[in-house]
């Protein structure tokens, strides 16, 4: 019998386009891990800048945080839209257009001449960013199957996750030659670059037998089904609860570090990479080490539960429990947070689209929504109570961190017998 991926015609095994796109590897990789850098690339490089735009745009830090929650719902409403057009129209048309549109508004962002403004378009660059996020998971899901898929998404978070590393550091560096507005186009140059090599080396991968024929009705009763499944939907809430934990710590960092603590830029930035690292560095365990060792949902629980620990951790030091713990205490406590979600990110990815195969652009834009709608609802939060405290920091991650694990312990049941997708 011919290959997975393959057909036969007159004796003959052709190949069949995803099963090209399989052999293409590395490449296929690349190309996908420079779609899921894209979002930490336009919020990472910025956050440096945060202190900056407030004074140069002369609005308060809660008004400027808007533009990070922004460019999330953007990309939470996005995917949305992008995910069912994917199932319909195949993935390479919509994600090209997403890409043109994102170039497009990032380039205005850099011509904001107020908060306002920038947060309009920085509304418009998620929305179009959110073709790169969905898409990119879909194809995953085209490809791979079960522990290869599990280990796919790990792979990819080695190569997404350089992004929150650098960016920080290139939106350092890029602040001390010029001002704000200078990170908007570097990220435009970014999207060009992107757009290019998606153009030029990312084929189709959904074939038209496979696609739906339906239109704005079915794609919401496909989604509709897919929340029914309560096991699907346990799964996106706890990875979505997760990266609000996350989020919280992006939004809020830059006025933690450098306002409360008295960091440079260039400081924050080299804490930011090293928590960047530790979330790469456990993704990598987790892909190479425990997938196909330990079940996922093992080590899914295993990861949620340190988040949990470290964000009773954050809660106990910054309310001054232990008095005045410091920098260093503080980074320490971020640092296992963020790096625990190397086991549960990925591992709430595989398990929903596992039991997907259906409907991968729909189920994607799902967890997609689900995490960036969380999370902006999670950043003004974590200025409600002004630039000096990092309490409310804290407590929205302890908050998401059992909200999280609740969700996966009473809607997923990982100690029963799996229910049939």
């Amino acid at each position: 019998m011919p290959e997975s991926g393959q057909t036969t015609t007159q004796g003959h095994i052709t190949t069949t386009p995803v099963a090209a796109a399989r052999r293409a590897g590395l490449l296929v990789t690349l190309v996908l891990g420079g779609l899921t850098a894209l979002p930490p690339l336009s919020m990472d490089m910025y956050l440096p800048a945060l202190p900056e735009v407030t004074e140069s745009l002369a609005s308060p830090a809660a008004t400027v945080q808007l533009t990070l929650t922004a460019c999330l719902a953007g990309m939470a409403l996005g995917q949305l839209v992008v995910g069912p057009m994917s199932d319909r129209w195949g993935r390479r048309r919509p994600l090209l257009i997403g890409m043109i549109v994102y170039v497009a508004a990032t380039a205005v962002c850099a011509l904001a001449p107020s908060a306002e403004l920038l947060i309009a378009f920085r509304l418009l660059q998620g929305l179009a960013g959110a073709a790169g996020i969905v898409i990119a998971r879909a194809v995953v899901r085209d490809l791979y199957d079960g522990v290869e898929m599990a280990r796919f998404f790990s792979t990819l978070m080695l190569i997404s996750g350089v992004a929150p590393i650098i960016a920080p550091l290139i939106g350092g560096q890029i602040l001390r030659m010029t001002d704000w507005r200078g990170v908007f186009h570097v990220l435009t140059a970014i999207g060009i670059l992107l757009t290019l090599v998606v153009w030029r080396f990312l084929g189709e991968t959904l074939p038209p037998e496979r696609r739906h024929a339906g239109g704005v009705g079915e794609a919401l009763r496909t989604m509709r089904g897919l929340l029914a499944d309560r096991i699907f939907t346990g799964y996106m809430l706890s990875g979505g609860l997760a990266f609000a934990a996350l989020f919280a710590y992006i939004s809020a960092s830059p006025f933690v570090v450098q306002e409360i603590y008295g960091a440079s830029p260039q400081t924050f930035s080299l804490l930011f990479g090293l928590n960047s690292i530790g979330l790469v560095a456990v993704g990598q365990i987790n892909g190479k080490l425990l997938v196909g060792r330990v079940s996922l949902d093992k080590a899914l629980g295993l990861g949620l539960g340190v988040i949990l620990l470290a964000a009773v951790a954050l809660v106990l030091m910054t309310s001054g429990v232990f008095g005045e713990p410091g920098l260093v205490a503080v980074a320490a406590g971020l640092f296992v947070l963020m790096s625990a979600m190397g086991l549960a990110l990925p591992n709430t990815n595989a398990q929903a689209l596992m039991r997907t195969p259906h409907a991968a652009g729909s189920a994607s834009a799902l967890l997609g929504t689900s995490s960036f709608l969380v999370g902006a609802v999670a950043s003004p939060l974590v200025g409600i109570a002004g630039e000096a405290t990092a309490v409310p920091m804290a407590v929205v991650q302890l908050v998401c961190a059992v909200l999280a694990l609740a969700c996966f312990l009473g809607m997923c049941r990982p100690w029963r017998a799996r229910d049939a997708a």
